[in-house]
């Protein structure tokens, strides 16, 4: 199974700015897709963006223009440029590997720990 670690959150002001990382054990990391998933208190986890193992991207509709999505295949690396947060972006976020069929995105059970964003002034 593949191990992930997710790093890069913290506190910012509303209309700022982080980059996530979630760094990927293992050697497989090129062959799969990976995703970035998010969760706030009392509401279910959702997708927030993936990026395809040829480096196709996806984004959920409140964060597109804000976010950005890449990988480093190099470094078995996911990353995710959050820019002009809004304090509804507060939430764990998570990487995921998952595979895309149909347009659509599967995740799998390796989960990161995630690493928590608070967007408040």
């Amino acid at each position: 199974q593949v191990q992930l670690v997710e790093s890069g959150g913290g506190l910012v002001q509303p209309g700022g700015s982080l980059r996530l990382s979630c760094a990927a054990s293992g050697n497989i990391f090129s062959a799969y897709a990976m995703g970035w998933y998010r969760q706030a208190p009392g509401k279910p986890r959702e997708l927030v963006a993936r990026i395809s193992s040829g480096g196709k991207v996806n984004y959920a509709d409140f964060v597109k223009g804000r976010f950005t999505i890449t990988r480093d295949n190099a470094k078995s690396t996911v990353y995710m440029q959050m820019n002009s947060l809004k304090t509804e972006d507060t939430a764990v976020y998570y990487c995921n590997v998952g595979t895309v069929l149909n347009g659509n995105y599967y995740p799998t059970n390796s989960w990161g720990q995630g690493t928590q964003v608070s967007v408040s002034s």
